[in-house]
């Protein structure tokens, strides 16, 4: 999974990246308009894995893994300037919003005061221009290319008029029905406002104690569900400021410092969690001697295809899937237990894989 952190410059996009990653990149107390992007690689949080390796001892334990990119923060109006942005996250998939939530009469604001819910609507708008200029470009070709006697798609003209028309009435593309050939058409095409998004509320640290922060985030939801785009954006609330402190501790002292403040787990495992929700992603797991490891898929993903997730050989050889669920195994008290209570069953190439079960894929080639 690969999440691109965006925002309006200040708004504290590198101090979340560096909370998230665990890195140690410089922030500015002024706003950026070039430089080369950052990326960090970081573990998906996962005690079923540790709780697995303890049993197993294995080799090696793998954990599922998300990559974040953080780039020049986007201006208002700026179309050229914002393109960069938008260039570096058609890859991604999803958008980490960084909105600024904190006051801080050092760090200047781009739009000179500090207004969440504008702030939020300003940055859609911009993925949603971006998009229209796109669009309007490829309609301009399509009518050159008809005037020189060149036949044009008309499947692609029609999908476009499609974006046109819902752009026009800012409505980004992510929450546009958009039918199975039209998707297909339109992945190639990369649109920015097509991606999920995950609004980070960056919040001033007096505002986590005076309980500010959820009256914040409170109002985020409500606007996001007046916009009517709850099933494709998500909100959190965190102080950036105070996890990337976080990030740079050992585990015991986070652990000391997160139940002094109050705060139940790190910006990391909250952001997982919600980007794994948007995303529709889960995890099954394999264990054994050699490795404990989890594997991340589709929601709703048949075992067949999620055995190719570990090699294409045992999705064309598949015969049966040997599981458990996580659940049950621990439940049961190991593998062999699980089997006498005939919660460790077999299953064809049809079944949905759930979260957090535990398989053994039987295939021959």
């Amino acid at each position: 999974m690969k999440l691109a952190i965006i925002g309006l410059s200040n708004s504290g996009k590198t101090t979340v990246f560096n909370a998230l990653t665990g890195q140690n990149i410089e922030t500015t107390l002024y706003a950026t308009v070039a430089g080369e992007p950052h990326y960090g690689v970081v573990k998906v949080p996962d005690q079923r894995l540790e709780k697995l390796s303890e049993i197993y001892k294995p080799k090696k334990t793998t954990y599922a893994t998300v990559e974040y990119v953080d780039y020049i923060g986007l201006t208002k109006g700026d179309v050229a300037q914002n393109g960069k942005v938008f260039d570096l996250i058609k890859d991604a998939d999803a958008v980490v919003h960084v909105v600024r939530a904190f006051a801080d009469e050092v760090v200047t604001h781009p739009l000179n005061s500090v207004d969440p819910l504008r702030d939020i609507e300003t940055v859609e708008l911009e993925f949603i221009f971006g998009d229209l200029e796109f669009v309007e470009k490829r309609l301009e070709r399509i009518e050159e290319a008809a005037k020189k006697g060149k036949k044009p798609s008309e499947s692609e003209k029609k999908l476009m008029l499609k974006c046109k028309g819902a752009l026009e009435k800012e409505i980004p593309l992510r929450n546009v029905e958009f039918d199975e050939e039209e998707q297909k058409a339109m992945k190639p095409l990369q649109f920015a406002s097509t991606k999920p998004e995950i609004i980070v509320l960056n919040v001033g640290e007096d505002d986590l104690a005076a309980g500010k922060a959820k009256e914040l985030l409170a109002s985020v939801d409500q606007y996001v569900s007046k916009k009517g785009l709850a099933v494709t954006t998500r909100a959190v609330s965190l102080c950036g400021k105070i996890e990337m402190e976080i990030a740079q501790l050992s585990a015991d002292e986070a652990k000391a410092f997160l139940d002094d403040l109050g705060i139940e787990e790190p910006a990391l495992y909250k952001l997982i969690k919600e980007s794994y929700t948007l995303l529709g992603l889960i995890s099954f797991l394999t264990a054994g001697e050699d490795e404990v490891r989890a594997w991340t898929i589709t929601k709703g993903l048949i075992a067949q295809k999620a055995a190719g997730k570990i090699h294409s050989d045992i999705e064309r050889g598949f015969i049966r899937a040997e599981l458990v669920s996580y659940a049950d195994f621990m439940a049961d008290g190991g593998m062999s237990a699980a089997r006498d209570k005939g919660h460790l069953r077999l299953e064809g190439k049809t079944y949905e894989v759930k979260d957090g079960d535990i398989i053994n894929f039987r295939f021959n080639v």
